[in-house]
């Protein structure tokens, strides 16, 4: 499982001209799935995502995480985060998980984020979205299961 988190002053995921995810300050979240990965995996990458200090204090060291700086979410389905561009100039999606498997579990990590999150936005699974957003910083910060 690989997230891109982008701490962000704001972002928002449009499908077909409407908007329907939209955030202040928090993390847009980009959530690509692995046929391997399973609720344990996700149960582990949520868990470090929301516990990044990124955010910064009183002094500007990058010590605060979501919960403190009241945080808000917005997730993103991302199966080109499963891109191998090793062999050729096209790119091959074989490792990313299938639509069902990999739906399955961008549910269960949008219940577990809401769990401890008071704002959880998502974009629309497998359609096609326009993101933007106003990186903070910029700072953005991979986290791969593999690595974890």
């Amino acid at each position: 499982m690989r997230f891109v988190i982008q701490r962000v002053k704001n972002a928002q995921v449009t499908v077909n001209d409407e908007v329907v995810g939209r955030i202040g300050k928090g993390f847009m979240v980009l959530v690509g799935v692995s046929e391997t990965d399973t609720q344990e995996t996700a149960d582990k990458m949520v868990s470090k995502m929301i516990r990044l200090r990124i955010f910064e204090d009183e002094n500007g060291k990058t010590n605060l995480d979501l919960a403190s700086v009241n945080g808000e979410l917005l997730i993103v389905s991302q199966f080109t985060l499963y891109a191998d561009c090793r062999k050729g100039n096209r790119p091959s999606f074989i490792k990313a998980g299938d639509p069902a498997h990999a739906e399955a579990l961008y549910e269960y990590i949008l219940k577990k984020c809401a769990q401890t999150v008071p704002v959880v936005e998502r974009g629309i699974f497998g359609a096609e979205m326009s993101v933007s957003l106003v990186n903070d910083g910029p700072f953005t910060i991979l986290l791969d299961s593999e690595t974890l």
